[in-house]
């Protein structure tokens, strides 16, 4: 999608190439975020269009959440229930505990018999069991409850970033699987500038240096960083330059600025050297 649509804006600047031999052309470009959901799921819910300006932290989309509200739900009737059986298990285990002591007095005064002994140790250590059982399986649902709301808060995807809404893959009624983008977001901070030195010029580049960026309907020129520079040179695009020097072998340039640029993706650009 990125390079259909710089290719068909690049059309824009091969007017430009006529003019002054000394600016290097280029257009605006930005990494756009794909925002995606970790589960996979239908589409329940959209809340922001194409074009939309959104902010950290805002919903940006819901998955149908049926089973997950079952899950927390059970857990949750799990530890209620855990949590009843508990009250009942410890009364029963003090009483138990009472008793065992009690039999412990008697045998020693000579009072009760071995047997009836055993019977109150054998009676304390299965109540004592119980109880560990039953906290056991308490703190299984808790942790079963944790998972079971963190998958919940999943279906609803918040936007981890700020910027325009530049596409939507999967509406409501769709089934988007796991990892897969459902909405694209253009930061601001990804906008930065591609143009194309010739090679003949190359050696007045390099990273850190600054340039100046000139585009119509700007007010003022922009200045930014050259942030990266290809390895490799590679043929002028044909639809920048003109036929004149077409076959020119070219360096590809990418200029940024804290903050982004104040341009949109495509915008044809002049750029000088400072």
């Amino acid at each position: 999608m990125r390079k259909s649509l710089a290719l068909i804006l690049l059309v824009a600047l091969a007017g430009c190439g006529q003019g002054d031999d000394h600016a290097w052309l280029g257009y605006a470009e930005g990494d756009t975020a794909f925002v995606a959901a970790p589960q996979a799921g239908w589409v329940s819910n959209l809340k922001v269009e194409r074009g939309a300006e959104v902010k950290t932290g805002e919903l940006l989309f819901s998955l149908d959440d049926t089973n997950q509200t079952a899950a927390r739900d059970q857990a949750k009737a799990q530890i209620a229930q855990a949590e009843g059986q508990m009250g009942q298990a410890r009364s029963s285990l003090e009483l138990a505990r009472k008793e065992l002591a009690r039999q412990q007095g008697l045998l020693r005064a000579g009072a009760t018999s071995k047997q009836a002994l055993d019977q109150a140790q054998s009676a304390y250590q299965t109540a004592n069991a119980l109880v560990t059982q039953i906290n056991a399986t308490k703190q299984q649902a808790e942790a079963t409850l944790t998972g079971a709301a963190y998958q919940l808060s999943e279906r609803d995807v918040v936007s981890r970033t700020s910027g325009r809404v530049q596409d939507i893959f999967f509406r409501p009624g769709e089934y988007a699987p796991a990892m897969t983008p459902v909405v694209s977001i253009l930061p601001p901070g990804n906008v930065y500038v591609r143009f194309f030195v010739p090679e003949t010029e190359f050696a007045k580049i390099k990273l850190g240096q600054k340039v100046s960026i000139h585009c119509d309907g700007c007010a003022k020129d922009i200045i930014a960083t050259i942030s990266f520079i290809a390895a490799q040179e590679e043929f002028t695009p044909p639809v920048i330059f003109s036929v004149g020097v077409r076959e020119k072998l070219v360096f590809k340039i990418e200029a940024r600025l804290p903050g982004g640029l104040p341009l949109h993706p495509g915008q044809p650009v002049d750029v000088r050297p400072l």
